[in-house]
């Protein structure tokens, strides 16, 4: 049919039977020419429906496009011209073949059709075409064949069809030349990331990533340099499809649940649900540490939860880009079988003389072909896989912190915030690993299933004693791998046991520093260490012998099947043929066994986090049914009918059959002793709690202050305006009324200075101000004041109650709800509501209230009984009895997560920050006038930053090449000697490596001289006994290697924690004010695992693969020497691709780290203030924030996961390309080479694509770990603060009488800023009692620093007892100094351990401090006594009992200077009282210093010091101070005092 066709020969083998091979012509004209242009016209409707469907703006025309539609159009002409040919030839007899007709035909249609197609591309993203590209490859490569006939024909002289040839010859040029302008791509106008509009071939190779890589080369990349990901995966479109299927199957899981449940009912018969509950229930009396014990029991016993549905969920939302990935993967797994088999045909063609050459051609070109196409499939399925996993890690990160912003109470309150933070780091990683090695399931069971077919064809049964091997050595390995896993879970307990002590070292640096108490703590932290690093020597072997099992495996596997396969039968000779091929079959079978346990093991890895996730996102939200919101026509602002609500459904209501009604624009009070519900009556108004019956209706929006303020880090400035505009003139009014410019012109920088995390660096009543302000600021109708004034001082509450809450205050004629103990302003107030115990005792106004001499007048007696006159009630009525210290909070404190239940008790006064932080800096240029002149223009402009404005340095990012100084300093570390001997193990067997090859290529040649039957048996055994030796050499020094590298780099680690430790305890105050206690704890954490763990691992990986690929090459080019000429040009590729690649790469990876913490930071901020966040309704305003993060920090991931594969396309290509010319050198020196010797070379070269990638992987991996050590490296040099023990010791029993002497004293907090204190003379005689006074600022708290030494001296000198204390050690300074601080700080360990960390003390001196202290008869009742544990920061104690502690502490010092910072801010009365008199008592023979917050505690001193401004204004005794009316006398009488006498208690 075709004969006549064409009328010539269609097919005739006798044509390729020739060292002249050809196809026939007719052959090339049919079938060659339909292949392309049926694949065209077969895809075609399909890719115009998706054009037209998916169509968006029209883009420009451009000169690329222009060219492409001229040059079809010239084919076009081409075609119709051979037509017209054909036709004027055609004189009537039937000469021409109908070919002649048709072909130019389908071509007029087929270029009309790529014009259209080409047209039609102007409206979509991506101008070229994907099937255009692979039609114009096709079509190229089935032209070649007729192309060479053509010429051929020519060549011979016949001339009978030039015509048609010319024709044809111009056709292939315009064909090559199109799919040269196909492969670059055309910018689109509406997208600035080139990966949507890179053209087919620009996409596979990846080749749009080029510009990135250029200037990352040129100069380290910044976040704008990195372009944003597709929209598509964009977080909130992820997170938008997610959940549409997310609801559904939710539904389902959630049926499912309620199924189970009623199963367990009906078989429990009814009690069962009560089981349920039991475990959740917490009655309102347990002690505290139960509390914590039931927490870690309940993790135990969850409950139930909806299972099994997000799995589900995930693959609903990606199984598109699953489906490809699948596909991608099995074309490249069937692909790689390809080779062994192209291989074994190589090697019989050079064993076989007769072959023709051609065939050998074609082979190497095969090789080729099929390695370039395999590296393509496969570096495509890696980017689908990497950008799936992506995917899942933002949708999940999205969720969690989505799901967080209704989560109700119940839920909330079975996770701390560090759960909930590491659900969205630790987890969301795990899940995004398992998505990429999802495929590996089935494509494992796949690979291996084709290797073993594909042995027994070469080797028959023999195999099945090598793979048998292979099959025993997995359980080996399994063993191997749970006995490590073991140890690892071991050492992160130990890990996290040395993070714990660290962070609160560093939280409680300044203790450390005022006691003296760094190398008690140092030892703690060694002695962990030393059981990690014991552990990681251990895990260091294992791996070891993981590693030598793994190296030894395919020596092993070949040494015993060949040896079977030749001992077997006699007949059965080794030739090269198959013992190459088999090798080669076994590398590719070596990956999947390796990989396959660890892709279960990481699947169970991520069914855990699966569960954690589902009982997370799945758990119930907050229900705001009970809340009614109303519109205008409603009269009043707030009412509550029969309102019940609950923290808990399973405990009893917290607030009972409330009735209230408040009108609009009331100010009311809510009072009541501690305990009686009023925080919880604020926050079921809020919505935060559950309802149980009843309901309350609000009218108008709701501005919420909450008792322990909540400040965002970012500026003063930010937090007060919460995302609304900035309008100047209400801002300046806001901050005068909540006397906050006074702060603003102490802080540098003004409302500019930023606030650390969680507002560190500002007093507890700044914060509580600032809050204060934030929701003034927002202008709402109702506001929800819960106890704003409980952490200002006395004058400063009296100042915002006036300008702000009361009757002239800036809300007046709003409605305003005021939890407060303040009993002076009650009179004020429009309605005092009381409570008691959850229900309202009475109501109605002051004068009602007294009159009627119920409970309200009660409580009004007993704080007027305590506190002396009224005006005298400042900030501390809360008063409790000892026995009642250790007990839970009554259940309306419950908070949210057992790391901090503390003694809520005293919550309503909570303790007053370290006022030290407020006296930073000063900038005494009255920033006041200059913040009201200021207007609004000026700030538009950026102003320069005050100097000490950034309190957080920003963290310093490296950039650039590592320098090599940090690599010698891991290697000193490591030890030369060590270095040496690994490296020396390595090329032994590397040499041995080569040395077996070389052995095997022998014995295979024995094939040639001898056949099957007269093979001498001694000469087998000894190619036996050789490769087998030769095979245990490797594997042996390999372990002796690993074995030492594992000790060397425990060794390194070792070094580099205990310089790092060191350094760090030394460092000067300054350095933790101004680093954020998290970055310092990410050395000992990140980069020290980062030392312990992956940098042994990653140099070992690469002096492997380094020796690896050198002995590749050593074998290749002594068997082919003219090779060199070759592998000289690829290395200088190889070497340029690496160094670009390096530099973009380090530098991405530092992106990703440093744009990751923000999101979890943002997270946790979000998770502590939750009900702030949601009485505003600003969730969306976070909401968008959060996704910007994800989104920032995800674009930063995919450009990462992108350099790897632009990477990997290039080596594959240039490791594809030494399988190439080695392939072709094989052909062309075809007579002075034996088989073997081909198959010896192209089955190390096959090897050597994979170890090249390797290479460079492991490179920049070593780039991006070694930057831990230089992290380290950076703490390890930070400056010291004077050295703890000098030479010069003071005499013993200094200071015997305690005289203190300052002389012109300055000091300044950091070398940028002013002078705190200015020039401070005076002499202190032995045993004064001096208080010190002064407001904020004043420099109280920098003269303790300065006689620690905490600060170091700016000028003048303080002397004590005749020595000048700056020319002593610290140590032997702070240990002869006492000091009570501010803040009651303790340390998790025994009560013993926080009061005499040296064990310097006997039992009975501790007993009787502890007696003196008060505490004597709460620690004997304690179970455990001086043992007992007390938690981090010791939050099983009340405050009270803390400062306590502290006071014991001091009492075991028996120094002869005592400084009290003093801390009754945070203390109740009682207590303060006991403190008092203690003190007096004790230290009656000391020399004392108070610095003072409240008056009437420092009126019976010998002397008041009057600070102002960082000098002395007023010296002298207080009866003098309050005849002269100087500052003194004017403090006294604000607050009340008239008299010394005055104020007793």
């Amino acid at each position: 049919m075709l004969e006549k066709f064409c009328n010539s020969t269609f097919w005739n083998s006798s044509f390729l039977d020739s060292p002249e091979a050809d196809l026939p012509l007719c052959f090339e004209q049919t079938v060659l020419v339909w292949i392309p242009l049926g694949f065209l016209w077969f895809l075609a409707p399909w890719q115009l429906l998706h054009v037209y469907r998916s169509k968006i703006k029209r883009s420009p025309i451009t000169k690329l496009y222009l060219a492409k539609q001229v040059l079809v159009g010239f084919l076009l002409i081409l075609a119709a011209i051979e037509l017209a040919l054909v036709l004027t030839e055609d004189s009537g007899q039937a000469t021409v073949p109908a070919i002649r007709y048709t072909n130019p035909s389908l071509y007029l249609g087929t270029w009309l059709l790529v014009l259209l197609i080409q047209h039609s591309r102007r409206w979509c993203m991506q101008k070229d075409s994907w099937f255009l590209s692979l039609f114009w490859i096709l079509s190229i490569l089935c032209g070649i064949f007729q192309l060479q006939t053509l010429i051929r024909t020519l060549l011979k002289g016949s001339n009978s069809n030039l015509a048609y040839s010319c024709l044809f010859f111009i056709c292939y040029a315009l064909q090559i030349l199109i799919l040269i302008l196909s492969a670059f791509s055309e910018k689109d106008a509406s997208s600035t990331n080139p990966s949507f509009t890179a053209s087919f071939l620009s996409s596979i190779t990846f080749s749009w990533y080029d510009s990135i890589i250029m200037k990352g080369y040129k100069q380290p990349l910044t976040l704008e340099d990195v372009w944003d990901v597709d929209e598509e995966i964009k977080t909130k479109a992820l997170v938008s499809t997610f959940e549409k299927h997310m609801v559904g199957e939710l539904q389902k899981a959630r049926k499912a649940l309620r199924g189970r449940q009623q199963r367990k009912a009906w078989r429990g018969s009814g009690d069962g649900l009560h089981g349920l509950n039991k475990n959740q229930s917490q009655s309102q009396d347990t002690i505290v540490l139960e509390e914590v014990k039931k927490k870690k029991k309940k993790s135990g016993t969850t409950k139930d939860f909806p299972k099994s549905w997000l799995v589900k969920t995930l693959f609903k939302t990606f199984y598109i880009m699953l489906l490809k990935s699948f596909l991608l993967k099995l074309v490249h797994d069937l692909l790689m079988f390809l080779s062994p088999q192209l291989l074994k045909l190589l090697i019989s063609f050079t064993n076989d003389r007769d072959t023709y050459v051609w065939t050998a051609y074609l082979y190497s070109v095969l090789f080729f072909a099929v390695a370039l196409i395999q590296s393509l499939c496969l570096q495509c399925y890696f980017q689908m896989c990497f950008k799936l996993g992506v995917s899942v890690r933002t949708t999940i990160m999205a969720s969690i912190y989505k799901k967080a912003l209704t989560l109700s109470n119940q839920a909330r309150k079975q996770y701390t915030i560090g759960e909930t933070v590491n659900l969205m780091s630790v987890d969301a990683q795990k899940l995004m690993d398992v998505t990429s090695y999802f495929h590996l399931l089935w494509s494992d069971v796949l690979q291996i299933t084709l290797s073993i077919y594909f042995l027994w064809a070469e080797l028959g049964p023999s195999i099945l004693a090598g793979v048998g091997v292979m099959v025993l050595l997995i359980p080996v390995n399994a063993i191997l791998a749970a006995k490590s896993r073991a140890i690892q879970v071991k050492n992160m307990k130990n890990k996290d046991k040395r993070l714990k002590i660290m962070n609160e070292i560093l939280s409680g640096m300044k203790i450390l520093k005022y006691f003296a108490w760094e190398p008690s703590f140092k030892n703690q932290v060694h002695e962990l260490r030393k059981k990690e690093l014991k552990n990681l020597l251990t895990f260091g072997q294992m791996q070891s012998v993981i590693v030598f099992l793994l190296y030894l495996t395919p020596v092993l596997v070949s040494v015993i099947t060949f040896s079977v396969y030749a001992l077997v039968d006699s007949n059965n000779v080794l030739d090269a043929e198959k013992a190459f091929t088999s090798i080669t079959l076994f590398n590719i079978l070596r990956f999947p066994l390796s990989m396959f346990p660890m892709v279960i093991s990481s699947i169970l890895q991520a069914s855990v986090s699966r569960d954690r996730l589902e009982q997370y996102l799945g758990g119930d939200d907050l229900d705001p049914s009970a809340i009614c919101r109303r519109d205008c026509n409603f009269d009043k602002a707030v009412q509550f009918s029969e309102a019940s609500f609950t923290w808990d459904q399973d405990s009893e209501a917290t607030i009972r059959d409330v009735n209230l009604d408040i009108m609009p624009g009331q100010l009311v009070a809510v009072v009541g002793t501690v305990g009686s519900g009023k925080s919880s009556l604020m926050s079921a108004m809020l919505g935060e709690m559950e309802n149980v019956h009843g309901h309350i209706t609000i009218k108008g929006t709701i501005a919420y202050v909450p008792q322990q303020s909540w400040i965002q880090n970012g500026t003063i400035r930010d937090n007060i305006l919460f995302g609304s505009e900035l309008d100047e003139k209400r801002y300046q009014q806001i901050l005068e009324a909540c006397a906050l410019l006074q702060d603003l012109e102490v802080l540098p920088g003004g409302d500019l200075a930023e606030i650390g995390e969680k507002g560190i660096n500002l007093s507890g009543g700044q914060k509580q101000r600032i809050s204060l302000a934030r929701a003034i600021y927002q202008n709402s109708d109702i506001y929800v004041l819960d106890d704003p004034l409980s952490a200002v001082d006395a004058h400063v509450g009296k100042h915002i109650f006036n300008k702000i809450l009361g009757p002239k205050g800036l809300l007046k004629g709003k409605t305003r709800l005021l939890v407060t103990h303040s009993i002076h302003f009650l009179p004020q107030v429009d309605e005092i509501v009381v409570l008691g115990n959850g229900t309202i005792l009475e109501k109605g106004s002051y004068s009602t209230l007294l009159a009627k001499k119920g409970s309200f007048a009660k409580i009004l007696k007993t704080f007027t009984e305590q506190t002396g006159p009224v005006e005298e009630a400042t900030v501390n009525e809360d008063t409790e009895e000892e026995d009642d210290c250790g007990l839970m909070p009554s259940v309306e404190e419950i908070p949210e997560d057992v790391a901090s239940l503390t003694m809520k008790r005293e919550n309503s006064l909570h303790q007053i920050r370290s006022r030290n932080s407020r006296s930073k800096s000063r900038h005494r240029k009255s920033l006041r006038n200059s913040l009201k002149t200021r207007n609004v223009n000026t700030l538009k402009e950026e102003k320069e930053p005050v100097k000490g404005q950034k309190l957080i340095k920003k963290e310093f990012i490296q950039t650039g090449k590592v320098k090599f100084s940090i690599y010698l300093k891991y290697l000193r570390a490591v030890g030369w000697f060590s270095i040496f001997f690994i490296i020396f193990a390595y090329v032994i067997n590397s040499v041995a490596y080569i040395g077996s090859n070389l052995w095997l290529s022998a014995w295979t040649n024995d094939s040639k001289t001898f056949n099957g039957t007269n093979y001498p048996a001694s000469q087998r055994d000894l190619r036996v006994g050789v490769y087998g030796a030769l095979g245990l050499v490797q594997g042996a020094f390999v372990l002796i290697a690993n074995l030492w590298n594992a000790h060397g780099s425990t060794h390194a680690s070792n070094i580099l924690h205990r310089q790092l430790l060191s350094n760090i305890l030394q460092a000067p105050m300054s350095f933790f004010d101004t680093t954020p206690t998290g970055r310092i704890v990410n050395r000992f954490a990140g980069d020290i695992s980062t030392v312990d763990d992956t940098l042994p691992l990653s140099l070992r990986s690469w002096i492997l693969c380094f020796l690896g690929i050198i002995s590749t090459l050593v074998m290749i080019c002594t068997a082919t020497p003219i090779f060199i000429v070759v592998i000289i040009p690829l290395g200088l590729i190889y070497v340029s691709v690496q160094i670009f690649y390096v530099a973009t790469s380090r530098q991405l990876k530092r992106l990703d780290s440093v744009t990751r913490s923000p999101i979890y930071s943002h997270f946790s901020e979000t998770m502590s203030g939750l009900s702030v966040i949601r009485a505003f309704e600003h969730q969306q305003r976070f909401l968008k924030h959060n996704e910007v993060g994800i989104d920032t920090n995800q674009k930063c991931v995919f450009s990462w996961i992108t350099s790897n594969r632009w990477l990997a396309v290039r080596l594959e290509l240039i490791g594809n390309l030494i399988v190439f010319f080695s392939s072709l050198m094989m052909v062309i020196y075809r007579d002075t080479l034996s088989g073997d010797t081909v198959g010896f070379v192209l089955s190390n070269a096959l090897n050597i694509t994979q170890t090249l990638n390797w290479l460079v992987r492991m490179t920049s991996e070593i780039e991006t770990n070694i930057v831990a050590v230089e992290r380290i490296n950076e703490y390890i040099k930070v400056e010291n603060e004077a050295p703890w023990v000098t030479d010069k010791r003071p005499p013993p029993g200094w200071p015997s009488k305690g005289e203190i002497r300052f002389n012109n004293y300055q000091v300044r907090y950091r070398p940028e800023l002013d002078l705190v204190l200015r020039g401070i003379t005076c002499d202190i005689r032995s045993m004064e009692k001096i208080g010190v006074v002064g407001r904020t600022g004043a420099g109280k708290s920098s003269l303790t620093n300065g006689l620690f030494r905490i600060l170091e001296a700016a000028g003048g000198q303080i002397i004590i007892d005749g020595v000048d204390i700056a020319s002593i050690g610290l140590h032997d300074l702070r240990e002869k100094l006492t000091i009570i601080p501010q803040d009651p700080i303790l340390f998790s360990g025994s009560l013993r351990m926080n009061l005499d960390p040296f064990n310097n003390h006997s039992d009975e001196e501790i007993w009787k401090a502890l007696e003196l202290a008060h505490l004597k008869s709460f620690v004997s009742g304690l179970q455990l006594g001086l043992s007992h544990e007390v938690t981090e920061a010791g939050d099983n104690l009340s405050i009270g009992q803390r400062q306590l502690l502290c006071l014991a502490r001091a009492l075991l010092r028996k120094s002869k200077i005592l400084v009290m910072d003093e801390a009754t801010a945070a203390v109740d009365l009682e207590t303060d009282h006991l403190i008092q008199t203690t003190i007096q008592k004790e230290f009656s023979h000391c020399t004392t210093i108070t610095i003072a917050h409240r008056l009437h505690t420092i009126m019976d001193s010998d002397k008041i010091m009057v600070l102002d401004n960082g000098k002395i204004v007023e010296y002298g005794s207080p009866q003098e101070l309050l005849r002269n009316s100087g500052p003194f006398y004017l403090m006294a009488k604000e607050a009340g005092i008239e008299s010394v006498n005055s104020t007793s208690f």
